[in-house]
C-alpha cells in the first residue's frame, strides 16, 4: 500500500471549510481513481496546517492518480486561502491496523 501526504497551510482557514471540501470534493473524486483505498485528513485550526493522506492499493495507481490529485489539491487551497503552494510526500506504507466502518466528519 502507498500513501500521498498533502500539506496545507492556510492561518485563519476555517476548520469547518476544510472539512466540507475533504468530505464533499476530495473523497468523492478519490473514490472513482483506481486503487484508492481511503483517506485520513487532519488540521490544525490554530496555525491553519491541513494535512491529507490518501491511501492507494499500489504505486502506480498513486502516480496514475497525480494529475487529478494536484487539480483538488489546488482547489481546495485556494478555497481555504493557502499562503502558499500545497506541499506533497510519497510513501510506501509499513502498517497500518484501523477498525472496519470507522468514520469521523
Amino acid at each position: 500500500m502507498y500513501a500521498r501526504l498533502s500539506t496545507v497551510r492556510a492561518p485563519g482557514g476555517d476548520i469547518d471549510e476544510g472539512r466540507s471540501i475533504i468530505r464533499d470534493q476530495v473523497l468523492p473524486a478519490a473514490r472513482e481513481l483506481a486503487g484508492f483505498q481511503g483517506v485520513i485528513s487532519i488540521g490544525d485550526a490554530g496555525t491553519g496546517t491541513w494535512r491529507t493522506i490518501t491511501l492507494w492499493d499500489t504505486e502506480e495507481d498513486m502516480r496514475a492518480s497525480e494529475e487529478r490529485a494536484n487539480e483538488l489539491r489546488r482547489q481546495a487551497a485556494e478555497a481555504v486561502g493557502a499562503t502558499a503552494e500545497p506541499e506533497v510526500e510519497r510513501y510506501e506504507v509499513v502498517y497500518l491496523e484501523v477498525e472496519s466502518g470507522v468514520r469521523v466528519s
